[in-house]
């Protein structure tokens, strides 16, 4: 099994739509914004999602692509197979010339290629998606929390982890 660029991009988009899913279809435009590819490339890896039914396709005006099954019945691992193609000798699907030599642990590439199938089926999009949105949430609730403890404060009072100014005059003749 290989993770190259078509995996990660489509793990991306598939996340896209698992996250926006109530927003209706999603087109390929507004990914292809979203994620810095081309339409034409989206359109490759979405033929594919789409041949295994991992998406599904909505056609004209407000248009697009939503997802095929529920997002915690998807996993990595069939949004990945979906679009690279299963490297079973563990070769890297690189074909060997007639004079080159055979690979001397094959077992070896075959069982990372377990491993990491096994990992990737182990991975739902909705968790991905949960995750995400908690990470999200958290960084909001604790930018929010600092937003307030600054508005609570008068201008020109220092930040609390900064030192405090000598503000008494006995406290003054008492610090030289």
């Amino acid at each position: 099994m290989r993770l190259t660029t078509k995996g990660r991009v489509a793990v991306s988009a598939m996340v896209d739509l698992a996250t926006r899913r109530r927003g209706g279809p999603v087109s390929l435009a507004i990914l292809s914004e979203r994620h810095q590819v081309s339409v034409s490339y989206l359109e490759h890896l979405f033929g594919n999602l789409r041949r295994h039914g991992l998406v599904s396709a909505t056609r004209g005006p407000g248009g697009g692509y939503t997802l095929g099954r529920d997002a915690a019945s998807i996993c990595v691992a069939d949004i990945v197979c979906a679009v690279e193609p299963i490297d079973g000798d563990g070769q890297g699907g690189q074909a060997r010339t007639p004079g080159e030599q055979r690979c001397a642990t094959p077992e070896l590439w075959a069982s990372l290629n377990r491993c990491m199938l096994e990992f990737l089926e182990n991975i739902s999009l909705q968790s991905i998606v949960t995750d995400a949105a908690r990470a999200e949430w958290g960084a909001e609730v604790r930018s929010q929390a600092a937003s307030r403890s600054r508005l609570g404060r008068r201008p020109g009072r220092p930040e609390p982890d900064r030192p405090m100014p000598v503000n008494s005059v006995f406290a003054l003749g008492g610090a030289g």
